[in-house]
């Protein structure tokens, strides 16, 4: 199988996060997709050029990241990652979506920073650093939830790559300010799938 990504793709990451917590490095090659490029090879691979892909051993090819991890986390036919049943189950779904929209709210913020100068958006660049703020300090709290301190699970992980975007993006800061999450962020970045990731989740 193929996962197609990029290397600096917090969705992709999750991906490859995956990849090592089910021990599949040996089943799937990671290869660097090349988008936002006019007439870039990989709108052949993935016509929406949109990261991650995965390309099935048939062809068949997968896009979003929690449908890829989810495929990923069900092949050896042990889910680890699948939400628990009954009302916890309403809890972790809770937790995901909350650690997603943070996710997606920063990643259009990063987005904008990529245009050049005279296309940035002021508005949406300072609707996103906002919703930022608003995010981090729901998080300060919600991080104590027992959801986001046991088994590994996939509002951990979104929240985790959310949180490692700090070192990429300059006026996003989270440490200092928010104890808990960022005793939550170093707890997370010994666990060795996340060390080898993202190495700099605890700085």
């Amino acid at each position: 199988m193929e996962l197609h990504t990029t290397h600096t793709s917090p969705f992709g990451l999750m991906a490859r996060i995956m990849i090592l917590e089910k021990g599949l490095q040996d089943r799937i090659s990671v290869l660097a997709a090349k988008t936002r490029a006019i007439d870039s090879p990989y709108y052949q691979v993935n016509p929406s050029g949109r990261v991650p892909y995965l390309i099935l051993d048939d062809g068949t090819g997968f896009e979003e990241s929690q449908v890829i991890c989810a495929y990923l986390d069900h092949l050896d036919g042990h889910p680890r990652f699948d939400h628990p049943v009954g009302p916890n189950g309403w809890k972790s779904r809770r937790l995901e979506s909350l650690a997603r929209s943070m996710l997606d709210g920063i990643s259009v913020w990063s987005r904008e920073l990529v245009r050049a100068p005279n296309e940035r958006s002021p508005t949406i660049i300072a609707h996103e650093i906002a919703r930022a703020k608003r995010m981090t300090e729901t998080w300060e709290e919600n991080v104590r939830n027992p959801l986001m301190n046991g088994d590994f699970n996939m509002a951990q992980m979104t929240l985790a790559v959310t949180l490692n975007i700090e070192n990429h993006l300059d006026e996003f800061e989270f440490r200092g300010t928010h104890p808990t999450l960022t005793a939550w962020a170093n707890r997370m970045a010994e666990r060795p799938s996340l060390k080898e990731l993202l190495p700099h989740l605890a700085e």
